[in-house]
């Protein structure tokens, strides 16, 4: 039997007017926000629909670098040539030509800062299963896949115009956390405001990144622009011990993208705070046990659990204790045992794994004895059943 009981948790031992927490009312065709230290996500707004990601795709090529790096298949300094097929981009480019053997390094920068899409396609083929970049298109979208990344499929390496190459905001999210979080090393140059390559295209030499330099946290990532997707931002920023990735699509110019990430940024961070909901050891619910050596053991979180709040909603915080009943015994220390369930308001649902705060034996032979001799008193109470 499942048995459920309601408890109440005071975050900060305040309690607060209860408002409704307002969603973001973002101009962007497509948004996703969410908070990395907590996993909660803060606006999600067509997050699932496949879309033209433009150059925000660049970002799959980079991560798959940034492994072949880790792994020892490239090094920093390694040279790599200049085909007349990644020569052959236009657009946003470092200017390359067939005769460059370009710094791995410079390429990575090249990609990050300058957007370049002949870079994106000379680290392609030097990366591609057969050489080519529609094969390391192939391999981007295998690869995708197995991060989690269920809508995203890619036709090249930097997002050029193409029916098959798409992505989700939700996707592009969860790639923008990888990078952060698997690759610490290399995520400091997506903070780089500046890259001036052997000073070919003084026009094309600074981050497209509107929100660098403002003094809001903004470290990353990358943007993207074409005529079918519009105006997009992967970005990313850190105040204090909270990071907020988010993800916008679809804006209709330079302007309303730089507008919307800097005022989606702040509404993330002013309008939330992270709040400790319960410590680790501190007991909610007692669960009924089942022939032990006690009747009952105390149920508790094994670390310490905090979520996020709307700041107009205050610090009380409704939540459930859930666990199949009666646990039978033996029951040991840290044995999962139910689920913790709340519901910030205007937030998804968050469930916290509830463990045993404490051992309980199984019971001796008088245990076993008096608790058969209830569960028959029980049955025999029980009113006979209906005939028919």
């Amino acid at each position: 039997m499942t048995r459920l009981m309601h408890c109440i948790f005071a975050a900060a031992l305040v309690a607060a007017m209860a408002l409704p927490a307002h969603a973001f009312d973002t101009r962007a065709r497509a948004a996703y926000v969410v908070d990395l230290g907590t996993g909660t996500v803060l606006l999600n707004k067509n997050a699932d629909q496949p879309l033209p990601p433009a150059s925000m795709s660049k970002l799959m090529t980079l991560y798959i670098a940034f492994e072949a790096i880790r792994d020892g298949r490239l090094t920093l300094d390694e040279r790599l040539p200049v085909s007349q097929h990644a020569m052959s981009y236009t657009g946003s480019t470092m200017f390359l030509d067939t005769t460059d053997r370009v710094r791995v390094e410079d390429l990575l920068r090249g990609i990050i800062v300058l957007s370049g899409n002949d870079a994106c396609a000379v680290i392609a083929e030097a990366l591609s299963p057969d050489g080519t970049e529609p094969g390391f298109a192939r391999f981007m979208t295998q690869r995708a896949q197995t991060l989690g990344m269920t809508n995203s499929t890619f036709a090249n390496s930097n997002g050029w115009p193409a029916a098959n190459h798409r992505m989700s905001m939700r996707d592009l999210a969860l790639l923008a956390t990888h990078i952060i979080q698997d690759f610490p090393e290399f995520y400091p140059l997506f903070a780089e405001r500046e890259f001036k390559f052997d000073g070919r295209a003084p026009q094309n030499t600074k981050n497209r990144n509107p929100l660098l330099g403002l003094g809001i946290g903004a470290d990353g990532l990358k943007t993207g622009h074409t005529e079918e997707a519009g105006y997009g931002l992967v970005g990313s920023a850190k105040q204090g011990d909270r990071r907020v990735v988010f993800v916008l699509s679809g804006l209709p110019s330079t302007q309303s993208r730089a507008e919307e990430s800097e005022a989606v940024a702040n509404w993330a961070f002013r309008q939330f705070a992270q709040k400790q909901v319960i410590k680790s050891g501190t007991v909610v619910a007692n669960a009924d046990v089942w022939m032990g050596a006690k009747t009952s053991v105390g149920l508790t979180v094994a670390e310490d659990v905090s979520t996020l709040l709307p700041v107009l909603t205050g610090d009380t915080l409704d939540a459930a204790v859930i666990y199949n009943a009666p646990v039978q015994a033996p029951v040991t220390a840290g044995q999962p045992v139910g689920e913790l369930v709340f519901t910030p308001d205007g937030l998804p649902e968050t469930r916290v794994p509830l463990v045993a705060a404490a051992d309980v034996a199984y019971g001796g032979f008088m245990v076993r004895v008096s608790t058969a001799a209830k569960h028959l008193l029980n049955r025999l109470n029980q009113p006979p059943a209906p005939a028919g």
